[in-house]
């Protein structure tokens, strides 16, 4: 199975980057502002991104300035089961993050343009840690023909 790998530095400590990502406010300033749910372990998250759909994430893993990771239950077919981790690493007054959105059923055109959408959405989320201002949907950076 493929994956959809990214790598990017933040100009902050790994606090400020996870809670960007492990918390409902911060999830909403990056990824999409329709953001509702509990960001807990076992907890589910909605993200909707207006009449294109909305996803489901089961909360796999919070682990505090270091993990979160997140099972797709719900939303687009080939992203069911699948699931979307970000490991965090300090680096001097950066913090690297890792990202992997594993267990796609097969390279398709959707799994291309997900794997660049992913990228626009980790620069929103360098920005919004970075400047406490993001891109998120529906402020994101479209990359296809279809307003996408």
């Amino acid at each position: 199975m493929p994956d959809i790998l990214h790598r990017i530095a933040i100009k902050a400590q790994p606090d400020a980057t996870f809670k960007a990502l492990a918390t409902l406010p911060g999830l909403a300033r990056w990824w999409t502002g329709d953001t509702s749910g509990d960001a807990t372990p076992g907890g589910i998250i909605h993200f909707r991104f207006g009449d294109r759909g909305s996803i489901h994430m089961k909360v796999r893993a919070s682990d505090a300035d270091a993990r979160v990771a997140w099972e797709v239950v719900d939303g687009p077919a080939e992203w069911l089961g699948s699931t979307v981790a970000f490991d965090l690493a300090p680096d001097a007054d950066h913090t690297i993050v890792r990202f992997r959105h594993q267990g796609w059923p097969a390279a398709s055109d959707f799994m291309h343009h997900c794997s660049t959408k992913w990228a626009t959405f980790l620069l929103s989320l360098k920005a919004a840690v970075e400047t406490g201002k993001g891109a998120p949907y529906p402020h994101d950076v479209h990359i296809s023909n279809n307003g996408d």
